[in-house]
């Protein structure tokens, strides 16, 4: 059972400090950051900037390619899981339907993709939505051109909420998984360590990794 929460604007409401005492009763859960599977839309094409645009677009409401089956270990990982949240995407939901095998999910918005708005060029130059994706991150990060769109710093503060969400369930005994996207994934575990959680899993980012984070100490 899938549990939906309105998705809003990504920047939410402070979540409260971390407290960094921890219960001796209590031990502290593991976090675990998951990527989700192979999205339907295919990255077989050249495209513009405009163009890729739209396909990002389409890829954000899009769903998972067919046929597929979920890691053994990442069934294992959701199976043993105290809590398992889920990005409100199409792509990260049927990732967590295809592994939490009736549990229930709990969906947020704080946990989406990082925005991907391409820079303007010329019609002329023609890449892969796979490299458009490369620059568009680079040009996301270093500009302050975001076409509407969430900035690095909105999303940086995003990333640290999200951090703070999940240590404050794993610090209550509970190992955490969250089923969600690449880049943001990789914000929020630079904001983990930088509150005193060491990677100790790295199955790197590709579709269906885990990278799994434990309390240092």
């Amino acid at each position: 059972m899938t549990v939906q929460e309105p998705i809003a604007r990504p920047v939410v409401a402070p979540v409260p400090a971390v407290s960094t005492t921890v219960p001796t009763t209590a031990r502290p859960g593991s976090i675990t950051l998951t990527r989700h599977g192979e999205p339907a839309l295919s990255r077989k094409c050249l495209i513009t900037a405009r163009q890729y645009k739209d396909w990002w677009a389409r890829y954000e409401v899009g769903g998972l390619l067919a046929g597929q089956t979920p890691p053994p270990e990442l069934v294992a990982a959701a199976e043993g899981a105290g809590a398992i949240y889920a990005s409100t995407r199409q792509r990260a939901q049927e990732t967590a339907a295809a592994v939490s095998a009736g549990r229930e999910v709990m969906s947020d918005a704080l946990f989406i993709e990082a925005p991907l708005p391409p820079p303007i060029l010329p019609n002329a130059i023609k890449l892969s939505p796979r490299w458009w994706g490369v620059v568009s991150r680079i040009w996301w990060r270093l500009s302050d051109r975001h076409h509407q769109e969430e900035t690095h710093r909105e999303a940086k503060i995003r990333a640290d909420q999200a951090a703070r969400k999940l240590i404050a369930r794993a610090e209550a005994g509970q190992d955490v998984l969250v089923l969600a996207h690449g880049y943001f994934n990789h914000m929020v575990g630079k904001r983990l360590k930088a509150n005193g959680w060491a990677l100790v899993h790295n199955q790197g980012f590709k579709y269906w990794s885990q990278r799994r984070y434990e309390r240092r100490g």
